[in-house]
């Protein structure tokens, strides 16, 4: 049984879409998460729908983590939104690099070991401060023991926790568990779970972010076909499976990435007791 579990939404883009994720969220609160996280556009290219999904979610009294970046954003204009979040009762951020909006390529990168030093200089121990990790590295790293390297100087800087990419390989994820202590890392590293749905929008969105999925998952997976319940139901076994395979080997909790939806989540939480 999972003991700590938090749920991750993205901001949609029009009203109705918002109104319509109040719905969402209500479900989803029903299976009493941690937390729930709001994801960060570009350089701040969603910050007006995150603020608001922000907001929707605190007045259900719900906690909430907003994922935070400084992108093209200076200094002052960050202070603003980080003083607006402590006024309004958040408690968590996600901190990250994020990413430069296209047309901007001259802007300096502020990386999240920067971001986490500069909340804590600013907001002290007011945030709980958690930071992304890649078990299967970031597309972007040097090597395998470099990216650990950079995590730890995220969680040197003030960050409590990991959050890691979404992955369908547990040994990825314990080997990684393994170099992060080898290099002195020990605050918890969160594995990050995505549902198995939508096939095709699995595969797009994991060649986009590098995550891996198995060759026999997706051999397995095309073998339905337009087959949706089969492949529904078989994505449930294998991410439920996923899941217990991760508890029973000690992870902390587990961070699901919802994609805005109830019923998946909720069915391998359900399967999961």
């Amino acid at each position: 049984m999972i003991k700590h579990y938090s749920f991750e939404l993205f901001p949609p883009k029009t009203e109705a879409g918002i109104e319509k994720l109040s719905t969402t969220i209500d479900g989803l609160n029903a299976l009493n998460p941690d937390y729930f996280s709001v994801t960060y556009g570009a350089g701040g290219s969603t910050r007006a729908n995150t603020f608001a999904c922000v907001k929707m979610a605190l007045e259900k009294n719900l906690d909430v983590a907003p994922h935070l970046s400084f992108g093209a954003d200076d200094e002052e204009r960050m202070l603003t939104l980080l003083g607006q979040y402590k006024e309004m009762g958040v408690k968590r951020i996600v901190a990250l690099r994020g990413d430069i909006p296209s047309g901007m390529g001259n802007a300096k990168v502020v990386y999240a070991n920067e971001l986490v030093e500069f909340i804590r200089k600013h907001f002290g121990d007011h945030f709980e401060i958690h930071v992304a990790a890649y078990p299967e590295i970031h597309p972007q790293a040097e090597n395998w023991n470099k990216d650990i390297f950079y995590l730890k100087q995220k969680l040197d800087a003030g960050a409590q926790s990991g959050l890691t990419q979404y992955f369908f390989n547990p040994d990825a994820y314990f080997y990684f568990l393994e170099g992060c202590k080898k290099q002195g890392i020990t605050q918890p590293i969160i594995p990050g779970i995505m549902p198995i749905t939508n096939f095709q929008n699995l595969q797009r969105f994991s060649k986009a972010c590098g995550a891996e999925i198995p060759r026999w998952l997706t051999y397995k997976m095309e073998g339905f076909g337009d087959d949706t319940d089969s492949l529904k139901a078989f994505g449930l076994e294998v991410v439920t499976k996923l899941c217990e395979t991760l508890v029973k080997g000690g992870a902390p909790g587990i961070h699901f990435y919802t994609m805005n939806q109830l019923a998946p989540t909720k069915a391998i939480l359900e399967a999961l007791n």
